[in-house]
């Protein structure tokens, strides 16, 4: 029996290699039952799980270069039935492909997905400035467009080259050398894997409209010396003003700290999402008390497991 996969599609996007660095590592299973489903957004990916019609998602989160990528975060909060089950990172640089033969001088359009343009921008404007900015929505589907003659030129990672029939006329093409995209794989809601020591927890919250109640928020954290590795604003869509907030914390929902901090954050919010404890691909390990019973409660309508110390 096959284990689908909904990844931003077509083949040959970043995605699509982070799906296969995934299933090297065991979080989807078995490499060889994998069927990875192309889909056109982060938000499409989720609701594949959400909807049964997928068992996992890879999304990315964040880039080095151009940051948080906004569609995933709203496509979380939007699915409160899924978590994240694993993080990976992927080293992000270029292929300029055309259609065989192709003249770069007698291009007229270029595309790309929105989020890798800024990433090869001093390129295009020593190359290809003036021409026309047609956006993808991924950089696969801009290597595809070229292939059907809908766009001269794209960037791409090098293997939509080969997955198209295109010839690359520039290689390791990257404004920021070492850019990197962090992205993750997402299920339907689960007890959490075991702590390994550098683990990550992702929550997701709204606050009453008052003065203060972010900084108390965040005094929860800061007070049990929490390590808030990333912390997003992204609107709620309910009105002008309204935010929610994605908060990053290094460590594990069974470390006390953050479970004793998620349990405070609870009275003080609207709203509490929890996204999942997972293995790190980078961070500082965190020692975990002995004792930490006063959060057991919390813990428990998290995961509907408590694991001591």
């Amino acid at each position: 029996m096959s284990e689908k996969v909904a990844y931003l599609g077509p083949a040959g996007t970043f995605t699509e290699q982070a799906l296969w660095q995934f299933a090297d590592t065991g979080v989807l299973g078995d490499r060889d039952v994998i069927e990875p489903v192309p889909v056109k957004s982060p938000a499409e990916a989720l609701d594949a799980v959400a909807n049964g019609s997928a068992g996992f998602a890879v999304v990315a989160i964040e880039n080095s270069v151009d940051g948080p990528v906004t569609h995933t975060f709203d496509a979380l909060a939007a699915h409160p039935g899924v978590h994240i089950y694993g993080e990976t990172d992927v080293s992000i640089a270029f292929a300029i492909m055309v259609r065989p033969g192709f003249a770069l001088s007698d291009a007229r359009s270029f595309s790309t997905h929105p989020v890798a343009r800024p990433q090869v921008a001093g390129w295009l404007r020593e190359n290809l400035a003036g021409v026309e900015d047609i956006p993808a929505s991924s950089n696969a589907a801009a290597a595809q467009a070229v292939a059907e003659g809908r766009v001269d030129v794209a960037a791409a990672p090098l293997r939509a080259a080969d997955v198209y029939g295109l010839e690359v006329v520039a290689r390791e093409v990257a404004d920021v050398a070492g850019a990197r995209t962090r992205f993750i794989v997402v299920g339907p809601a689960h007890v959490p894997p075991a702590r390994t020591g550098n683990d990550r927890t992702g929550v997701v919250f709204t606050l009453p409209n008052t003065p203060g109640s972010l900084v108390g928020a965040l005094m929860e954290f800061g007070s049990r010396g929490v390590d808030l590795t990333r912390l997003e604003s992204r609107p709620t869509r309910t009105g002008l003003g309204t935010y929610r907030f994605h908060a990053d914390l290094a460590g594990h929902i069974t470390d006390a700290p953050i479970a004793e901090a998620l349990a405070a954050l609870h009275r003080r919010c609207d709203e509490v999402q929890f996204l999942g404890s997972w293995p790190a691909v980078s961070g500082n390990a965190v020692a975990v008390p002995k004792q930490w019973e006063e959060s057991r409660r919390w813990v428990e309508s998290l995961t509907g497991e408590y694991t001591q110390g």
